[in-house]
This record gives C-alpha cells, sequence and structure tokens, in this order.
C-alpha cells in the first residue's frame, strides 16, 4: 500500500475513533492536558503562544489561551491560505476568532503576524489525528503545519489522547516531530529530528 493510501486508512479509522469519544471522558482528558502543559517549564518561560482553534473533536486548549492571554503572553492563531500557506497572527481575546477556511475560526489578516525571527521564545501546538511514540504526526493531509514548522524554531507541542499514540505513523521525507507530545497520562520529551 502507498504511503498516502496508509495516511488516509489511518484517517478515516481514527476519525470514526475520535467522534465516538464519551464526551464527559474527552472534557475531563482535554483539561488535564492543558493543565499538565501549563506546568511545564516551556510554558512558564514562554512569551508567544502559536494555537489553534480546535474542531469539535480535537483537545480544546482554551483554559491554558485563556491562561495565556491573562498573563500577557502574546497568542496566535492560524490564518491559513488557499495555497497551503499559513500564518499566525496575534490576538488579545478569543471574540476576535470568525469562521475561515473549513469552518475553522481564525483571526483577522490585518492582526499582527508572527515573525520567524522573532528571538521570544514560542510554543506552537501541532494538531493532529495521531502521533508516534517519537513525535512524527499525522495530520489532516493539506500540508499547512508541514509547511509552516519547516521554519518555525520553538518548541513544537503535540497534544493527544493516548489511545491515539501508536508505534508508528506512515512518514514522507517531509515530516517533522514534535519535541514534546502531552497526553492525559503524561508528557513526553521526544524529537527524532
Amino acid at each position: 500500500m502507498k504511503l498516502k493510501e496508509k495516511k488516509n486508512q489511518l484517517r478515516t479509522e481514527y476519525k470514526a475513533k475520535r467522534r465516538a469519544m464519551d464526551k464527559s471522558l474527552k472534557n475531563e482528558y482535554d483539561e488535564t492536558i492543558c493543565r499538565r502543559f501549563t506546568e511545564l517549564a516551556s510554558y512558564r518561560y514562554s512569551d508567544v503562544i502559536l494555537a489553534y482553534a480546535h474542531l469539535d473533536d480535537e483537545i480544546d486548549l482554551t483554559p491554558i489561551i485563556k491562561d495565556a492571554l491573562s498573563k500577557g503572553k502574546r497568542v496566535a492563531f492560524p490564518k491559513c491560505g488557499k495555497e497551503g500557506s499559513m500564518t499566525f497572527h496575534f490576538i488579545k481575546d478569543l471574540s476576535e476568532l470568525k469562521p475561515g477556511m473549513m469552518g475553522i475560526s481564525e483571526p483577522d489578516l490585518s492582526a499582527p503576524q508572527y515573525d520567524f525571527e522573532d528571538p521570544s521564545p514560542a510554543v506552537c501546538f501541532i494538531p493532529a489525528l495521531l502521533y508516534d511514540k517519537d513525535g512524527y504526526r499525522l495530520g489532516y493531509g493539506k500540508g499547512f503545519y508541514d509547511r509552516f514548522l519547516l521554519k518555525f524554531k520553538g518548541t513544537k507541542v503535540g497534544v493527544i489522547y493516548s489511545d491515539f499514540i501508536l508505534n508508528e505513523v506512515p512518514r514522507g521525507r517531509f515530516d517533522l516531530s514534535a519535541d514534546v507530545l502531552i497526553t492525559e497520562k503524561g508528557v513526553r520529551t521526544v524529537n527524532a529530528n
């Protein structure tokens, strides 16, 4: 089976598995994952948080975002372009996000943009359907994060439910790993790059 077919098969299987999760258990796991992240030194010492607006069945980062904003950290969200580009734009409040591409909440394009040359300690959350034990991810297949992460120099954080970590996910030569994986069961430092 070709790489693309393997990835698509796993996407179909694990999207269904994630949709079938008990909502109260999901909420409990989300809260635990967010708490674990806010206890990390990489959070305490970061100035910039590159977050994402979650879809219904993705991990909800709202507690982290609210905490970061209340502590004066700069929080940015992705804005996806039609050509596969993705930029992050800073917000001061979650109400600034509006439905964008694929119905995902996005910041306004006129909001200040994250600069790769910014020397401030930064953390980027990387959404995924699956991760493997080495931090490689299976995303949604559009390549937005793969392209963005090639230039990103900060800490790459994967948040994922423990049942969605496999021994290995199919990957190509351009796939990058996270630096840290956070689940409801714990925190794991990885980085196979």
